[in-house]
């Protein structure tokens, strides 16, 4: 099999992915809700191994320098503290109120770049640069500012058209960190709202009031900010159709470019904090359901189309247009308008990706300060991609990017007969066909809108790490 280069493989195939408005067939989806990967990774994270080391790394980012030294880089960078617990939240986040602890991790992050600068040739174009967390802006101006500049000095190639983004949390944002941000280049934020009722604020943990929100609106428009995000969890407690039909009336009149609305996975045995949370109160699957459904056609009727399967924006957005164009690229920060970038995760439990490998930092704070004190990228777990996982992470990323499968695409770059290679997946992908979800032919795969709703599922067809028993793994795919 030849060297792989993914750049962009989704706009060479031969078709585009025109998604129309549309009806969506909500009463025969509920049945085939399951747990399933999200697929921001193939393989997922669950795979990474501990045998995979910093020595694997410094290996994969030599070779990259070798074979991929004309893709551009991504840049993630996680600055994991918070004050306090959400409930709801899924992230790796430490919860500190010690201003000496954050300066600490500043002095960590400034090691872990030195190393990196030495690793690999970081003088390639950055296209895409990216705050999470956390909460990024739980550290100040100053703070923020340093950042900036280490990160700058190691990486000195942002591109013109560089994404710059930031997760603002509008509890914990101030015009000195905004003016901050833009003066470093920032041209894209996503701020954390989840939902405005105040019970549901209450029950998660989360008290944000509407008028907080819109000050941090106006804060970033002020400063020429021209793509905002808003990020909203449907199934959470106390919610319901009228309710977060209340609060997306709210949010259009504040008028963000994108959102991003997620499905509440409820995992306590993986998260303790969301033990805090009243199983009795969540919405159940089908209100769920009922509540995804009125969520597309309010947006829809409001001028914001929907991207994937939880990424919404309007027509005049990028991220439509990338869309319109097959261009949509699926990574740990969601949708890219990018295409694919080699990603350098940069910090605690940053997770970084390359043409044939994952690797992700430490969880634990303590670890990764022992790592970086012995001169080593501060790995806790990685996997090196084989030829078939490359193939397969490229059609699974296919399906939740365009919604669609082009076998001469893959005949060509893989050299295989697509058909033959994977004739136990199709037979059971006609399955879904006969279901009426998508239409399979000798062309390719094209999954309609009802279908679209159960992507995860069809992805998770060609997925050969998938065990029987995944319930303790995954969120439901609906």
């Amino acid at each position: 099999m030849p060297i792989y280069t993914p750049h962009s493989a989704i706009a060479k195939q031969d078709f585009t992915s025109k998604k129309e408005c549309f009806d969506i067939d909500f009463e025969a989806l509920a049945k085939y809700s399951k747990p399933g990967p999200r697929y921001t990774s193939y393989p997922t994270a669950n795979e990474f191994s501990n045998n995979f080391t910093h020595i694997n790394l410094r290996e994969c980012l030599k070779d990259s320098d070798v074979h991929y030294k004309d893709k551009p880089l991504s840049l993630y960078t996680h600055l994991p503290f918070c004050k306090s617990a959400c409930y709801f939240c899924g992230c790796n986040v430490i919860y500190t109120s010690k201003e000496e602890r954050k300066e600490r991790y500043i002095n960590y992050l400034e090691k872990e770049l030195s190393i990196l600068s030495n690793s690999f040739d970081t003088n390639r174009d950055v296209v895409q640069f990216h705050f999470g967390g956390g909460t990024p802006t739980f550290f100040n101006a100053s703070q923020l500012h340093r950042v900036f500049t280490m990160i700058r000095h190691v990486f000195p190639n942002f591109s013109n058209d560089c994404e710059i983004s930031c997760e603002i949390d509008p509890r914990y944002f101030q015009d000195e960190q905004m003016a901050v941000l833009r003066e470093n280049g920032c041209n894209r934020v996503s701020f954390g709202v989840q939902d405005f009722d105040s019970k549901v604020q209450q029950a998660v943990n989360r008290i944000q009031p509407i008028e907080l929100v819109a000050n941090s609106v106006l804060m970033a428009r002020k400063y020429g900010i021209s793509s905002i995000n808003f990020d909203l969890i449907y199934g959470l407690p106390y919610q319901n159709v009228d309710s977060f039909i209340a609060t997306l009336q709210t949010v259009i009149s504040l008028q963000p470019d994108r959102l991003a609305i997620f499905n509440y996975a409820h995992v306590p045995w993986v998260k303790k904090t969301m033990r805090k949370i009243n199983e009795d109160t969540l919405p159940n699957p089908s209100h769920k359901l009922l509540m995804l459904r009125e969520i597309i056609s309010f947006l829809k009727s409001n001028g914001y189309q929907m991207i994937g399967m939880d990424h919404f924006a309007k027509t005049n957005d990028s991220l439509y247009d990338s869309l319109q164009k097959g261009k949509l690229r699926r990574n740990f920060q969601g949708y890219t308008t990018k295409g694919f970038s080699q990603t350098i995760g940069i910090g605690v439990t940053s997770i970084g990706e390359g043409v044939n490998y994952y690797t992700q930092n430490h969880k634990d704070i303590q670890k990764y300060e022992i790592a970086l004190d012995s001169n080593e990228l501060p790995v806790a777990c990685g996997i090196i991609l084989q030829p078939e996982d490359i193939l397969r992470k490229e059609v699974i990323m296919s399906l939740m990017n365009t919604s669609r499968l082009d076998f001469r695409y893959f005949n060509r770059t893989f050299d295989i007969d697509f058909i033959s290679h994977f004739d136990k997946e199709l037979q059971q992908i006609s399955n879904f066909a006969e279901l009426g979800f998508l239409e399979l032919d000798s062309s390719g795969v094209r999954v309609n809108p009802t279908g679209n709703m159960l992507i995860r599922n069809i992805a998770m067809i060609f997925d050969t790490y998938l065990v029987s028993n995944v319930t303790k793994r995954f969120s439901k795919t609906i």
